[in-house]
């Protein structure tokens, strides 16, 4: 089996040769972009299984970046900022990044947080896929359907439909939610999955619009409303 693909888009060489270098040790393939204008081509001339993507970059910054890779792919993006406001972690979230990392960081955080987004894409499915009403999930296939139309998920999005659909009408708490769907928890994740939430119904009431298939229990978290057939 090949070794995934990470590309590091950073314009600090001693980050980018760090991440390189524990990244390779953990036997993944690496490659680096140290300018924003140059991402886009590259991952489309050598395609990435994942990317680290700093914020702060020559040329486009990453915010952009993520903005226009979530317009032709989902693969996971795992957002390095300098910035500490939460505004900022949370804008990068909005896009579409699938987790953010803050500097400065360890690099072993960092290798951790990359294979628990793996260990996720790798779950063995279950035996049958999801159907309520208009929707339908298809464990191996990772696609969403509402009304035969493809619902594009980033893996954290699919992740999350997948658990609430699951158990319909069951209330899933944040924390629990950061564990089966992240598979990593550290400070900060349960604002996390309150944007990734909101991005889902979304893309949800687009398809389905007046309809709240996915419902807030202040104080506790979220559930799905199973639909009639």
């Amino acid at each position: 089996m090949m070794s995934r693909h990470i590309l590091i888009v950073e314009d600090e060489k001693k980050i980018a040769d760090l991440l390189c270098d524990y990244l390779k040790a953990a036997g993944f393939r690496t490659s680096t972009q140290n300018n924003g204008e140059r991402v886009i081509a590259q991952i489309k001339k050598d395609p990435s299984d994942l990317i680290l993507l700093d914020i702060m970059l020559p040329g486009k910054d990453g915010m952009e970046l993520c903005r226009e890779i979530r317009q032709f792919s989902n693969i996971p993006i795992i957002m390095i900022t300098a910035r500490v406001e939460e505004i900022d972690r949370l804008l990068g979230l909005e896009l579409g990044a699938d987790d953010y990392i803050c500097k400065p960081f360890s690099p072993r955080e960092v290798v951790a947080l990359v294979k628990a987004i793996f260990r996720r894409l790798n779950a063995e499915p279950l035996t049958h896929n999801l159907v309520s009403g208009p929707i339908s999930l298809d464990y191996k296939t990772h696609q969403v359907m509402i009304d035969k139309q493809v619902l594009n998920l980033t893996p954290n999005e699919f992740g999350l439909l997948k658990i609430l659909m699951s158990q319909p009408n069951r209330v899933f708490s944040r924390s629990e939610l950061i564990n089966r769907v992240q598979g990593y928890d550290f400070e900060g994740y349960d604002r996390t999955i309150d944007t990734h939430i909101k991005n889902l119904r979304k893309k949800i009431a687009q398809k389905l619009p007046g309809q709240e298939i996915i419902s807030t229990v202040y104080g506790v978290g979220y559930k799905f409303s199973a639909l009639a057939d």
